[in-house]
Protein backbone atom coordinates (compact mmCIF):
# COMPACT_ATOMS: atom_id res chain seq x y z
CA UNK A 1 0.00 0.00 0.00
CA UNK A 2 1.46 3.13 -1.49
CA UNK A 3 2.42 5.91 1.78
CA UNK A 4 1.49 9.04 0.48
CA UNK A 5 3.19 12.08 2.02
CA UNK A 6 1.69 14.95 2.82
CA UNK A 7 3.72 18.20 2.46
CA UNK A 8 3.46 20.81 5.56
CA UNK A 9 2.31 23.47 3.93
CA UNK A 10 4.91 26.40 4.60
CA UNK A 11 4.10 29.91 6.25
CA UNK A 12 6.15 32.97 5.27
CA UNK A 13 8.49 33.66 8.11
CA UNK A 14 6.02 37.49 8.98
CA UNK A 15 4.55 38.79 11.89
CA UNK A 16 1.48 41.37 12.04
CA UNK A 17 3.96 43.12 14.94
CA UNK A 18 6.67 43.34 11.87
CA UNK A 19 4.27 44.35 8.82
CA UNK A 20 2.58 47.18 11.33
CA UNK A 21 6.42 48.60 12.05
CA UNK A 22 7.18 48.35 8.73
CA UNK A 23 4.54 50.12 7.55
CA UNK A 24 4.21 52.68 10.15
CA UNK A 25 8.41 53.60 9.44
CA UNK A 26 7.33 54.15 6.10
CA UNK A 27 4.12 55.83 6.18
CA UNK A 28 6.25 58.43 8.67
CA UNK A 29 8.88 58.63 6.14
CA UNK A 30 6.90 58.98 3.31
CA UNK A 31 5.14 62.13 5.40
CA UNK A 32 8.59 63.68 6.36
CA UNK A 33 9.51 63.65 2.87
CA UNK A 34 6.22 65.12 1.52
CA UNK A 35 6.75 68.32 4.57
CA UNK A 36 8.62 70.39 1.75
CA UNK A 37 6.13 70.31 -1.46
CA UNK A 38 3.40 70.63 1.75
CA UNK A 39 4.91 73.56 3.22
CA UNK A 40 5.30 75.15 -0.85
CA UNK A 41 1.93 74.71 -1.60
CA UNK A 42 0.70 76.48 1.81
CA UNK A 43 2.99 79.16 1.49
CA UNK A 44 1.48 79.46 -2.28
CA UNK A 45 -1.66 80.02 -0.69
CA UNK A 46 -1.31 82.81 1.53
CA UNK A 47 -1.69 86.12 1.82
CA UNK A 48 1.05 88.30 2.47
CA UNK A 49 0.47 89.09 6.11
CA UNK A 50 0.67 85.27 6.94
CA UNK A 51 4.05 84.80 5.22
CA UNK A 52 5.56 86.88 7.90
CA UNK A 53 3.85 86.42 10.81
CA UNK A 54 6.07 85.30 13.58
CA UNK A 55 5.65 82.80 14.50
CA UNK A 56 5.93 81.44 11.22
CA UNK A 57 3.25 78.93 10.52
CA UNK A 58 3.43 75.52 8.96
CA UNK A 59 -0.04 75.60 7.19
CA UNK A 60 -2.52 78.45 5.61
CA UNK A 61 -5.29 79.66 8.03
CA UNK A 62 -6.84 81.53 5.21
CA UNK A 63 -6.15 80.25 1.43
CA UNK A 64 -5.77 82.75 -0.90
CA UNK A 65 -5.14 82.46 -4.94
CA UNK A 66 -4.35 86.24 -5.46
CA UNK A 67 -0.20 84.75 -5.38
CA UNK A 68 -1.26 82.83 -8.59
CA UNK A 69 -3.56 85.52 -10.32
CA UNK A 70 -0.63 87.78 -9.27
CA UNK A 71 1.73 85.65 -11.25
CA UNK A 72 -0.30 85.74 -14.09
CA UNK A 73 -0.72 89.29 -14.27
CA UNK A 74 2.75 90.15 -13.85
CA UNK A 75 3.55 87.87 -17.23
CA UNK A 76 0.60 89.51 -18.72
CA UNK A 77 2.30 92.66 -18.66
CA UNK A 78 5.90 92.19 -20.15
CA UNK A 79 6.41 93.01 -23.92
CA UNK A 80 7.08 89.44 -24.57
CA UNK A 81 4.18 87.26 -24.76
CA UNK A 82 4.25 84.66 -21.80
CA UNK A 83 3.77 81.96 -23.87
CA UNK A 84 7.06 82.66 -25.69
CA UNK A 85 8.39 81.61 -22.68
CA UNK A 86 6.53 78.54 -22.03
CA UNK A 87 7.51 77.32 -25.92
CA UNK A 88 11.32 78.14 -25.48
CA UNK A 89 11.18 76.16 -22.36
CA UNK A 90 9.16 73.46 -23.75
CA UNK A 91 10.96 73.26 -26.94
CA UNK A 92 14.31 73.18 -25.17
CA UNK A 93 12.99 70.46 -23.00
CA UNK A 94 11.88 67.97 -25.05
CA UNK A 95 13.99 68.71 -27.64
CA UNK A 96 17.30 68.11 -24.93
CA UNK A 97 15.94 64.95 -23.01
CA UNK A 98 15.18 63.01 -27.05
CA UNK A 99 18.43 64.31 -28.10
CA UNK A 100 19.95 63.09 -25.11
CA UNK A 101 18.40 59.46 -24.71
CA UNK A 102 18.96 58.85 -28.46
CA UNK A 103 22.88 59.86 -28.09
CA UNK A 104 23.34 58.12 -24.84
CA UNK A 105 21.12 54.97 -25.71
CA UNK A 106 23.83 54.28 -29.42
CA UNK A 107 26.55 54.82 -27.62
CA UNK A 108 25.68 52.77 -24.80
CA UNK A 109 24.81 49.68 -27.04
CA UNK A 110 28.10 50.53 -28.91
CA UNK A 111 30.25 50.18 -25.84
CA UNK A 112 28.84 47.79 -24.13
CA UNK A 113 27.77 45.28 -27.24
CA UNK A 114 30.35 45.68 -29.66
CA UNK A 115 33.87 45.19 -29.79
CA UNK A 116 36.35 47.69 -31.30
CA UNK A 117 39.66 49.29 -30.63
CA UNK A 118 39.87 52.24 -28.17
CA UNK A 119 36.55 51.21 -26.49
CA UNK A 120 38.15 51.04 -23.22
CA UNK A 121 39.78 54.63 -23.42
CA UNK A 122 36.01 55.93 -24.57
CA UNK A 123 34.28 54.61 -21.62
CA UNK A 124 37.50 55.67 -19.24
CA UNK A 125 36.91 59.69 -20.58
CA UNK A 126 33.45 59.38 -19.76
CA UNK A 127 34.09 58.30 -16.50
CA UNK A 128 36.34 60.98 -15.97
CA UNK A 129 34.14 63.64 -17.48
CA UNK A 130 31.94 62.64 -14.83
CA UNK A 131 33.83 64.16 -12.22
CA UNK A 132 33.23 67.43 -13.68
CA UNK A 133 30.32 69.46 -12.33
CA UNK A 134 28.42 72.22 -14.32
CA UNK A 135 30.33 74.94 -12.53
CA UNK A 136 33.54 73.70 -13.70
CA UNK A 137 32.67 73.56 -17.24
CA UNK A 138 30.56 76.77 -17.48
CA UNK A 139 33.56 78.81 -18.42
CA UNK A 140 34.70 76.00 -21.21
CA UNK A 141 31.28 75.85 -22.50
CA UNK A 142 30.88 79.33 -22.75
CA UNK A 143 34.21 79.91 -24.79
CA UNK A 144 33.23 76.87 -26.99
CA UNK A 145 29.81 78.30 -27.61
CA UNK A 146 31.24 81.21 -28.47
CA UNK A 147 33.84 80.43 -31.31
CA UNK A 148 31.47 78.31 -33.14
CA UNK A 149 28.50 81.17 -32.83
CA UNK A 150 26.09 79.46 -30.65
CA UNK A 151 25.26 81.91 -28.31
CA UNK A 152 22.18 83.54 -28.08
CA UNK A 153 20.33 80.22 -29.32
CA UNK A 154 18.89 77.15 -28.37
CA UNK A 155 21.52 75.30 -29.39
CA UNK A 156 23.83 76.70 -26.90
CA UNK A 157 21.13 74.99 -24.44
CA UNK A 158 20.39 72.19 -26.29
CA UNK A 159 23.87 70.49 -27.10
CA UNK A 160 25.59 70.40 -24.07
CA UNK A 161 22.63 68.78 -22.50
CA UNK A 162 22.82 66.08 -25.33
CA UNK A 163 26.10 65.51 -24.51
CA UNK A 164 25.75 64.76 -20.75
CA UNK A 165 27.96 61.89 -19.72
CA UNK A 166 25.42 60.95 -16.96
CA UNK A 167 23.10 59.06 -19.03
CA UNK A 168 25.21 57.38 -21.57
CA UNK A 169 27.05 56.15 -18.19
CA UNK A 170 23.76 54.69 -16.95
CA UNK A 171 22.83 53.41 -20.18
CA UNK A 172 26.20 51.70 -20.72
CA UNK A 173 25.79 49.71 -17.40
CA UNK A 174 22.04 48.51 -18.11
CA UNK A 175 22.76 47.53 -22.00
CA UNK A 176 25.89 45.15 -20.37
CA UNK A 177 23.24 43.23 -18.34
CA UNK A 178 21.34 42.28 -22.07
CA UNK A 179 22.43 38.35 -23.02
CA UNK A 180 25.11 38.43 -25.56
CA UNK A 181 23.07 35.29 -26.60
CA UNK A 182 19.90 37.04 -26.97
CA UNK A 183 21.18 39.77 -29.25
CA UNK A 184 22.72 36.84 -30.96
CA UNK A 185 20.07 34.80 -31.37
CA UNK A 186 17.46 37.78 -33.18
CA UNK A 187 20.98 38.26 -35.42
CA UNK A 188 20.93 34.49 -36.62
CA UNK A 189 17.05 34.87 -37.44
CA UNK A 190 17.79 37.54 -40.00
CA UNK A 191 17.49 40.71 -37.42
CA UNK A 192 19.03 43.88 -38.86
CA UNK A 193 21.62 45.79 -36.03
CA UNK A 194 18.73 48.64 -36.18
CA UNK A 195 15.94 46.36 -35.04
CA UNK A 196 17.94 44.34 -32.48
CA UNK A 197 18.89 47.99 -30.98
CA UNK A 198 15.28 48.84 -30.93
CA UNK A 199 12.69 45.81 -30.49
CA UNK A 200 15.78 43.66 -28.08
CA UNK A 201 18.22 46.32 -26.54
CA UNK A 202 15.52 49.05 -25.47
CA UNK A 203 12.94 47.43 -23.93
CA UNK A 204 15.67 45.46 -22.41
CA UNK A 205 16.51 48.54 -20.30
CA UNK A 206 13.51 50.57 -19.95
CA UNK A 207 13.88 51.33 -16.32
CA UNK A 208 17.38 52.78 -17.54
CA UNK A 209 16.06 55.40 -19.72
CA UNK A 210 13.24 56.36 -18.02
CA UNK A 211 14.99 57.22 -15.07
CA UNK A 212 17.42 59.29 -17.85
CA UNK A 213 14.13 60.89 -19.17
CA UNK A 214 13.02 61.74 -15.47
CA UNK A 215 16.69 63.55 -14.65
CA UNK A 216 17.48 65.20 -17.76
CA UNK A 217 13.40 66.83 -18.18
CA UNK A 218 14.21 68.35 -14.78
CA UNK A 219 17.36 69.90 -15.33
CA UNK A 220 16.34 71.05 -18.54
CA UNK A 221 12.68 72.38 -17.17
CA UNK A 222 14.64 74.41 -14.47
CA UNK A 223 17.64 75.86 -16.83
CA UNK A 224 17.46 79.53 -16.86
CA UNK A 225 20.23 79.56 -19.90
CA UNK A 226 20.57 83.66 -19.09
CA UNK A 227 24.56 83.06 -19.49
CA UNK A 228 24.07 82.00 -23.33
CA UNK A 229 21.25 83.41 -24.19
CA UNK A 230 20.18 87.31 -24.62
CA UNK A 231 17.44 87.97 -26.69
CA UNK A 232 14.52 88.41 -24.63
CA UNK A 233 12.03 85.92 -27.10
CA UNK A 234 14.42 83.20 -26.74
CA UNK A 235 14.06 83.37 -22.65
CA UNK A 236 13.18 80.44 -20.72
CA UNK A 237 10.37 80.31 -18.65
CA UNK A 238 12.11 79.82 -14.91
CA UNK A 239 13.86 82.85 -16.16
CA UNK A 240 11.00 85.10 -16.68
CA UNK A 241 9.65 83.96 -13.49
CA UNK A 242 12.80 84.74 -11.36
CA UNK A 243 12.69 88.21 -12.24
CA UNK A 244 8.79 88.27 -10.41
CA UNK A 245 11.01 86.69 -7.53
CA UNK A 246 13.83 89.50 -7.28
CA UNK A 247 11.51 92.27 -7.49
CA UNK A 248 11.61 91.81 -3.08
CA UNK A 249 9.26 91.46 0.00
CA UNK A 250 5.94 92.91 -1.93
CA UNK A 251 5.77 89.84 -4.43
CA UNK A 252 6.57 87.38 -1.84
CA UNK A 253 3.29 85.91 -2.35
CA UNK A 254 4.19 85.58 -6.02
CA UNK A 255 7.74 84.25 -5.49
CA UNK A 256 5.62 81.44 -3.76
CA UNK A 257 3.13 80.80 -6.40
CA UNK A 258 6.21 80.44 -8.88
CA UNK A 259 7.91 77.92 -6.62
CA UNK A 260 4.73 75.88 -7.10
CA UNK A 261 4.06 76.62 -10.90
CA UNK A 262 7.77 75.65 -11.49
CA UNK A 263 7.19 72.03 -9.64
CA UNK A 264 3.99 70.88 -10.94
CA UNK A 265 5.07 69.55 -14.35
CA UNK A 266 8.55 67.72 -13.11
CA UNK A 267 6.70 66.04 -9.98
CA UNK A 268 3.73 65.03 -12.88
CA UNK A 269 6.74 63.60 -15.15
CA UNK A 270 8.33 62.21 -12.34
CA UNK A 271 5.34 60.40 -10.66
CA UNK A 272 4.23 59.11 -14.25
CA UNK A 273 7.69 57.52 -14.75
CA UNK A 274 8.10 56.38 -11.74
CA UNK A 275 5.24 53.67 -12.00
CA UNK A 276 6.65 52.39 -15.54
CA UNK A 277 9.54 52.02 -13.50
CA UNK A 278 8.64 49.91 -10.58
CA UNK A 279 6.45 47.75 -12.71
CA UNK A 280 9.41 47.26 -15.58
CA UNK A 281 11.91 46.65 -12.72
CA UNK A 282 9.43 43.56 -11.41
CA UNK A 283 8.53 42.10 -14.42
CA UNK A 284 11.56 42.28 -16.93
CA UNK A 285 15.17 41.41 -16.71
CA UNK A 286 16.68 38.12 -18.29
CA UNK A 287 19.23 36.54 -16.63
CA UNK A 288 21.71 34.41 -18.93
Amino acid sequence: MAIIKHKKRVKPNHSKAGDFVSITILVVMGLFMALPLVLAISNSLKPLEELYIFPPRFLVSNPTLDNFHDVFVLMSQSWVPFSRYIFNTVFITLTGTIGHLLVASLCAYALAKHRFPGRNLIFWIIVTALMFSTQVTAIPNYLIMSKIGWLDSYLALIIPAIAKPLGLFLMKQFMEQIPDSLLEAARIDGAKETTVFLRIAMPQVKPAWLTLIIFCFQDLWNLQGSNYIYSEELKTLPYALSQISAAGISRAGATAAVAVIMMIVPITIFIISQSNIIETMASSGIKE
